[in-house]
């Protein structure tokens, strides 16, 4: 539902008081999703809350400061995420992935990004990793493939590509596609992906056909869809990853 122009003013208060009483109690944060996603595309989009990220171990300190200031808050999932509310407005407090793989850590705060949202200077989540948690983010109702692509052509030529590489290559399969969509779509710009990374990713994918095959009956799709591959699991036998906890 589209905001009006007072309930717009309204939130950006909000979200403007939020972070200067974060910055105020020297509390560690980085702002991500849509602002961090417009300082490295220039893509505008309408912000329905914000979203800031930081450490498990941050989370509680933040969530008994607000609470101590008279706001309501909410530890909606343990594994990766708080909410802090004004009214029906919200933040996302966000320390991890729903799949508990994108953890929160010291090496996005070295990385970060210096910026400013709503007029309050604050620190943005590095591109990279950015990147590495919307890779993940391929469900029936929200892809973020797009979004990946538009980080790439945009801001390409300043990423670190030897820290993407670390953070994905678990997940190999899922750069490399993302890395052959992006070449589909912008083939003008194809040499912002390094040709060592296009090529360590075809030797693996050559390189699996030498590989015995899994012992375990694995379906690894609940890591990018949580629902979609419920069918696998329940009636096909596949066995879910084990997802860690905190």
């Amino acid at each position: 539902m589209a905001q009006t122009e007072a309930q717009q003013l309204e939130a950006e208060t909000y979200y403007r008081d939020v972070l200067e009483l974060l910055n105020q109690n020297g509390l560690q944060y980085l702002v991500g999703g849509g602002w961090a996603f417009r300082q490295y595309t220039g893509i505008v989009r309408d912000l329905k809350d914000l979203d800031l990220f930081c450490k498990a171990g941050e989370y509680p300190k933040i969530l008994k400061l607000f609470s101590d200031h008279g706001y309501k808050t909410e530890l909606t999932d343990v594994r990766w995420l708080a909410k802090l509310y004004r009214d029906d407005m919200y933040i996302d407090l966000i320390f991890n992935t729903v799949n508990n793989i994108c953890t929160v850590d010291d090496s996005w705060f070295d990385y970060a990004t210096e910026g400013e949202a709503y007029g309050v200077p604050v620190k943005l989540i590095p591109a990279e990793e950015l990147l590495w948690c919307k890779v993940y983010v391929q469900n029936r109702e929200r892809y973020d493939g797009a979004d990946v692509n538009h980080i790439i052509v945009r801001w390409g030529h300043q990423l670190d590509w030897n820290r993407i590489w670390s953070r994905l290559e678990q997940h190999w399969h899922l750069l490399l596609a993302q890395v052959l969509i992006f070449q589909f779509v912008y083939p003008t710009e194809r040499d912002l992906i390094p040709k060592w990374l296009f090529d360590k990713l075809i030797e693996l994918a050559k390189n699996q056909y030498d590989m015995p095959l899994p012992v375990e009956k694995v379906c690894l799709g609940p890591i990018i869809d949580q629902t979609q591959y419920r069918t696998d699991i329940t009636d096909w036998e596949y066995k879910v990853i084990t997802i860690k906890t905190i």
